[in-house]
C-alpha cells in the first residue's frame, strides 16, 4: 500500500508538471504624416490623406494640406507626387509600401502638380518654411481624356532638402505624405477579395518585447478588385472560468487595402490573466466576406503551478500518514 501511495505521488507530480508545461507552451493605417528627422528637425502636414470619390476624364480637382515645421530653423522643402502602391517580397512574404512602383492604378501620380509660390502649377515647387510657422500647399489634379476604371492611388510627399549631413554622411532628410484616395466615375468598380492564413497565437505583435504575455490574432486580406476598401477584424475574448475579457475597440481594426496589394489585419490582447479558461474569437470582414475561427484557450500561470505542486504535494503526504496510522492501529487492535 505505502509503494503505490508513493508511486501515486510521484506520477501525480509528474502529469501535473507536463499539464502545466503544455499549457503555458502552446497558448503562451496608415502611415504618419509626422516625421523627425536626423538634426532635430520635425515637421508634420494635415491632413493625412484626402479621397475623391468621383474622378472623372477631361476634369480638374484642386486641394490643399498644410504644412507646419515643428523645428526652430528655417528649412527648404521639395514637394512632389509619387505613386502609392504595395509590392510583395518573396523573401519576407510579405506586401511592403513602395512609392517607385508605378502600376495601373498610380496613373493619378502623373496628373497631379502643385503651386509654386509665383502661382504656378508645376511638378516639383520648393518652399521656405520657417521655424514654428505653418504654410497652406495647394495641389491640382487634372485627368486626361480617358481614366481607368476603379482606385487611383498616390502620395504627395514634402522633404526637407537641407543637405546637410551627419559625421557618419547620413543626409539630415524627414518627409511626411497625404495619400490620395481618387475614385473613378467612369468604367465599373469591381470590389473584391480573398481573406486567408487567420490564426491566434500566443504572444505579441512586437516579438521583441520582453513580456510576450498576450495573444496575437492576424490575418492575411488581399485586395483583388480595382478600387480600395476597408477590412475588419474584431477579436473577442470571452471567460468561461475566471475573469478578464477582451474586444476590438471600434475605433481600431480598420484596415484600408488599396488594389493588387495584401495587409496583415490584426489584433491582439495584452492583459491577459494568471488563471482560467477563454473562447477566443477572430473575425476578419472585407468586401462582404467574412472569415471566422474560434479558439479555447486555458492559461495557468508558472507560479500557479508552483502552488498547486506544492499543495498536492501536502495533500498526498497527509493522506499516506493517514493510511499508515491507520494501519497502525488496526495491527494495534489485531494483537
Amino acid at each position: 500500500m505505502k509503494r503505490f501511495i508513493k508511486g501515486a505521488l510521484i506520477l501525480s507530480l509528474i502529469s501535473l508538471f507536463s499539464f502545466g508545461v503544455f499549457a503555458t507552451s502552446t497558448f503562451a493605417d496608415e502611415e504618419s504624416s509626422e516625421t523627425p528627422a536626423l538634426g532635430g528637425t520635425s515637421i508634420s502636414l494635415e491632413p493625412s490623406s484626402k479621397t475623391f470619390p468621383q474622378i472623372s476624364s477631361n476634369s480638374v480637382y484642386d486641394g490643399a494640406f498644410k504644412f507646419k515645421n515643428d523645428g526652430e530653423a528655417e528649412i527648404t522643402i521639395e514637394v512632389y507626387a509619387a505613386p502609392y502602391s504595395y509590392v510583395y517580397s518573396e523573401e519576407e512574404d510579405l506586401y511592403k509600401l513602395g512609392f517607385n512602383n508605378e502600376n495601373n492604378f498610380t496613373q493619378i501620380t502623373r496628373w497631379i502638380s502643385i503651386k509654386d509660390s509665383d502661382g504656378n502649377y508645376v511638378e516639383k515647387p520648393s518652399f521656405k518654411v520657417p521655424g514654428k510657422e505653418s504654410i497652406e500647399i495647394n495641389y491640382r489634379i487634372t485627368t486626361p481624356n480617358n481614366i481607368p476604371a476603379g482606385g487611383q492611388y498616390a502620395v504627395i510627399f514634402a522633404q526637407t532638402v537641407s543637405g546637410a549631413t551627419t559625421t557618419s554622411g547620413i543626409r539630415t532628410e524627414a518627409s511626411a505624405g497625404m495619400i490620395i484616395y481618387g475614385h473613378s466615375s467612369e468604367g465599373e468598380a469591381v470590389t473584391s477579395a480573398e481573406i486567408s492564413s487567420l490564426s491566434i497565437t500566443p504572444g505579441l505583435r512586437d516579438k521583441t518585447a520582453a513580456n510576450q504575455s498576450g495573444y496575437y490574432a492576424s490575418a492575411k486580406v488581399k485586395n483583388t478588385g480595382n478600387i480600395d476598401f476597408n477590412a475588419i477584424g474584431k477579436l473577442k475574448v470571452e471567460p468561461i472560468i475566471g475573469s478578464g475579457s477582451y474586444e476590438t475597440p471600434p475605433t481600431a481594426g480598420l484596415f484600408s487595402i488599396i488594389p493588387e496589394s495584401e495587409r496583415i489585419v490584426e489584433d491582439e490582447w495584452k492583459d491577459v490573466p494568471t488563471f482560467g479558461l477563454y473562447k477566443v474569437t477572430w473575425t476578419v470582414e472585407a468586401a462582404g466576406q467574412t472569415e471566422t475561427i474560434e479558439r479555447m484557450i486555458f492559461i495557468i500561470s508558472p507560479l500557479f503551478i508552483v502552488i498547486t505542486i506544492i499543495l498536492l504535494t501536502f495533500i498526498t503526504i497527509w493522506i499516506i500518514i493517514r493510511v499508515r496510522r491507520r494501519k497502525e492501529r488496526r495491527s494495534r487492535l489485531a494483537v
